[in-house]
């Protein structure tokens, strides 16, 4: 019987955690330090088996994984190295920046347990044990950090255990993975943020700015959403990353001050046909760092009911629509009904149904 204790049983942790249990030959162990939460754990079937006490749950482990947000997990880690773990066990994380997470590791003593970064690269909008799902990295990345001292039999285990996650496992050095994290997700964050703060300052003299930015602008924004406390840590985690990248970007943007003080119109159209080819090449259905948005854009004429006949054939053929939302500023938006869904699954059957209906149907 391989035991495997999850520590933060949340979105990420309590995916991991349905991703193994039930399996043949694995008890999933779940641990929080509120009895609330525990029994929360318990009554979701998330886990075999939940406790308040950290050393229960991981001197019983053949596999711990650290599933706290990025702020806490060195202090995890630090806590665990002062227990009787097995011999043979495997403890890895989930945390969305490696190298500080890795040297921490290395300066400690696990006696003959080792530890082996880890990063699901996927993610919700949703958070908490609620939104929990055995299918959240299925087809997805699982970025795993081993170094030169790690044991190729800890790291086959490791691997041959996450295949019930059916993610695709890849293998990075730490460093080389947060610079790559931070260029394709702590970046965009930052750019997010900064650019809705921007939009907001000039909405303070005029609110038209808000009300016009309802279409597109909101959709490349949408990740500016994120968690407050949570991409404090990551970025505090990873600035020195993030600085380098942050000065890219200014020399980025300084390129288009330039073509627009010229007026270069040619450069302008190259620079936009670059990024269009470069972007072409990328998978659409690849789960990354940013999660997708399964949303589509529907045309409908100005009639009564349309919204409701359109909601109806959809529940009708229990396609689970999560959101709706109605635009007014079609600017850069190719429908005036925005439908969003919980996964690809349910838009594409959505699309599928509303183009056989006739329906004018955007991606």
């Amino acid at each position: 019987m391989t035991t495997v204790a999850i520590f933060g049983v949340g979105l990420i942790g309590g995916s991991i955690a349905l991703c193994f249990k039930g399996k043949p030959g694995i008890t999933v162990i779940g641990h929080s330090n509120r009895p609330s939460q525990v029994d929360k754990y318990l009554q979701r079937g998330v886990v075999d088996y939940a406790t308040t006490s950290m050393q229960e749950a991981a001197e019983q482990a053949d596999f711990i994984f650290v599933c706290v947000p990025v702020g806490n997990i060195e202090e995890y880690i630090q806590k665990l190295s002062a227990f009787r773990l097995k011999p043979g066990c495997i403890i890895t994380d989930a945390g969305s920046t490696k190298a500080s997470v890795v040297a921490c590791a290395k300066s400690l003593d696990f006696g003959q347990a080792s530890f082996i970064g880890g990063h699901p690269m996927a993610g919700s909008e949703r958070t908490g044990v609620e939104a929990a799902s055995s299918h959240l990295y299925e087809n997805a990345y699982y970025v795993l950090t081993p170094d030169e001292d790690t044991s190729e039999e800890a790291l086959e285990r490791l691997v041959e255990l996450l295949s019930h996650t059916k993610a695709n496992i890849v293998k990075v050095d730490a460093k080389e993975h947060d610079e790559i994290a931070g260029a394709i997700s702590h970046l965009p964050h930052i750019i997010a943020v900064s650019l809705v703060n921007q939009i907001r300052g000039y909405n303070e003299n005029n609110g038209l700015y808000e009300s016009l930015a309802a279409g597109g602008f909101r959709d490349i924004t949408r990740i500016a959403s994120g968690d407050p406390i949570l991409w404090r840590d990551i970025l505090i985690n990873n600035r020195q990353v993030v600085l380098k990248l942050l000065r890219d970007w200014s020399h980025e943007t300084d390129k288009f001050v330039r073509m627009l003080e010229s007026a270069d119109g040619d450069a302008i159209a190259g620079a936009f046909e670059t990024a269009g080819d470069f972007r072409s090449k990328m998978p659409e259905r690849r789960k990354g760092m940013i999660h997708s948005a399964f949303d589509c854009y529907v045309d409908i004429p100005d009639h009564p009911g349309i919204i409701g006949k359109i909601t109806s054939e959809l529940g009708n053929s229990l396609i689970n629509l999560s959101n709706i939302h109605i635009i007014e500023s079609r600017e850069d938006v190719p429908g005036v009904l925005r439908l969003s869904f919980r996964s690809q699954e349910y838009l594409d059957k959505a699309v599928i149904l509303l183009t056989a209906n006739g329906y004018d149907v955007h991606l």
